[in-house]
């Protein structure tokens, strides 16, 4: 039987190996500019000067629906950026009744993805459903099964822990989820607005392994009442009341490098000018990277 402690106590299990290691830097989630569309928003973000980028499978369809995925491929090229993740399937982890469906979505956007020479995708945990802990136990075997899935593509699913989700919600629980999959296509990635408006805690960051992070989004808090945040109420680095500073210094300890992805959702953000947007975001973002010294 699984119980409580057992589950908090697999954290320690397995260790993992760094795989990255070294410097981050700055990365936009095509989400933060949805409204431009896959071209528009990659011209605006190249423009601003970002070099790094996160897209997203509606717009990527969009785009191969009328334009081949070589095109899309030789845009990234021309623009001077690289794709370095995407956002991925809901639904992979948690038991439920559509999971039939999310495995079917996760084998068709695994294939775009990894046509696109990408070699990670997101695997968001947003359910709000009542579970028991005898669930964890198949969620393991769920994330097992994901793996074995984009294995022979060269992808890994990333879990990313949601505020507010009733599976995994916070940096522990998705820690220990990955650990004991013990999946080489399965890892955690860390999201710096769902840790800091969630149910982690700061001294969570100690927990985290070696090179253990794959991946992390960068966004800052509101300093509005934590009870009239949501998922849409994520601010430019800078703009909110996150110690992101102290955040990215932990995660450097932690031998994380590689990207640090803006993830934005307010509206007018979403619906202005990417060169614009994107240009506020480095001005903003670029000094915590120096101050965390992290560039």
């Amino acid at each position: 039987m699984l119980t409580r402690r057992n589950l908090l106590a697999a954290g320690a299990a397995v260790p993992v190996t760094a795989a990255t290691g070294g410097k981050m830097y700055l990365c936009i989630h095509q989400t933060t500019s949805v409204a431009a569309g896959f071209r528009g928003s990659l011209e605006g973000y190249a423009r601003a000067g970002i070099r790094y980028v996160e897209v997203i499978p509606p717009l990527v369809e969009e785009f191969t629906g009328h334009e081949s995925v070589a095109t899309a491929r030789r845009l990234f090229s021309d623009l001077g950026l690289r794709a370095v993740s995407s956002g991925g399937v809901r639904g992979l982890a948690e038991p439920h009744a559509a999971r039939a469906q999310a495995i079917e979505n996760l084998k068709r956007t695994a294939t775009l993805v990894a046509e696109l020479g990408i070699d990670r995708m997101v695997c968001p945990c947003g359910t709000a459903e009542k579970f028991t802990i005898d669930d964890y136990t198949r969620g393991v075997e769920n994330l097992r099964e994901a793996g074995d899935i984009v294995k022979p593509l060269g992808i890994t699913v990333m879990l990313e822990f949601m505020r507010g989700s009733t599976f995994i919600g916070t940096l522990p629980t998705a820690l220990n989820m990955t650990r004991r999959a013990a999946h080489p296509n399965v890892r955690p990635m860390f999201d710096c607005y769902h840790f800091w408006a969630g149910l982690s805690k700061f001294e969570d960051l100690d927990l985290i392994h070696e090179g253990e992070l794959h991946h992390v989004h960068f966004q800052d808090v509101s300093g509005i009442p934590r009870e009239l945040l949501d998922n849409g109420t994520r601010e430019i680095p800078g703009d909110g009341v996150s110690p992101l500073v102290g955040i990215l210094r932990k995660l450097a300890e932690r031998n994380y490098g590689g990207p640090l992805s803006v993830e934005l959702f307010y509206p007018h953000l979403q619906k202005g000018d990417p060169f614009e947007v994107a240009s506020r975001i480095r001005r903003k973002a670029e000094p915590i990277l120096q101050q965390a010294g992290v560039l």
